[in-house]
């Protein structure tokens, strides 16, 4: 199996040090960071954190070059990607240190480039965004999961925020009705551009927080964020070892 993993806040670490790749600028402009090959037996994974370089991430959610990273995967051949996304939740079982794998998402971001098409490069096309998650990965991730003993919250819809800033109660209430169950900043317009390349491409949320509002009080955002993120990601690494394993 051949993955590529788009890893976001807290998920620097979590392959380790890897092979660093040499990429040819694309037409697109420069990827967020080094893409990393790590093996794990006859697996491999292509890792690229998203908001820079893992010693020092500095880029925020909406300069994020998404049509970059997601072209350098398909250079590289890879065909299905997985995103690690840090996000709030909203809805009871979307609770800090848990894992939430979506199945639909809303778009609330705007003024980033969300497609590849009408240019010199891509005629213009409306890809079928219907179902915004490739349900083949997503079953791959819920079957690892179950194997793996992780208590996953199996489907559930992201709200993909502008950022960087964190969001005011009452967005978080207008979320909650529109039927947000988590939220983040990233998941889009990734989750299209994989779309527009015939790329898979799922997502595994690590809740980190409560959502603005959500919180039951006496603790910061910021330290529910860093208590979560360790044992989050301990279980994103178990979730994808298991997957690699199935394969």
């Amino acid at each position: 199996m051949r993955l590529g993993v788009i890893g976001g806040t807290g998920s620097a670490q979590l392959f380790g040090p890897g092979e660093v790749l040499a990429l040819e600028p694309g037409p697109w402009g420069p990827v967020s960071a080094p893409l990393q090959r790590h093996r794990f037996g006859h697996a491999e994974v292509l890792f690229l954190a998203r908001h820079g370089a893992p010693a020092g991430p500095t880029i925020p959610p909406h300069r994020i070059n998404y049509r970059a990273n997601l072209w350098a995967f398909r250079e590289l051949g890879v065909d299905q990607v997985l995103g690690i996304n840090a996000v709030g939740g909203i809805t009871p079982p979307a609770t800090p240190g848990r894992l939430v794998i979506p199945d639909q998402l809303i778009d609330y971001t705007w003024g980033r480039e969300h497609t590849f098409t009408g240019n010199e490069v891509f005629p213009l096309q409306h890809v079928d965004f219907t179902q915004p998650f490739t349900r083949s990965l997503r079953d791959c991730l819920l079957a690892a999961g179950k194997a793996s003993g992780l208590d996953l919250v199996p489907a559930g819809t992201y709200g993909a925020t502008q950022g960087p800033r964190l969001e005011t109660a009452a967005e978080i209430d207008r979320l909650e009705r529109d039927g947000c169950d988590v939220v983040g900043m990233t998941a889009m317009p990734e989750a299209v551009l994989a779309r527009e390349l015939n790329i898979a491409y799922a997502i595994c949320c690590v809740v980190v927080n409560r959502a603005a509002g959500r919180n039951p009080g006496g603790e910061s955002i910021h330290a529910e964020i860093a208590a979560s993120l360790g044992t989050g990601m301990a279980d994103v690494k178990r979730l994808v070892m298991g997957m690699l394993a199935a394969h």
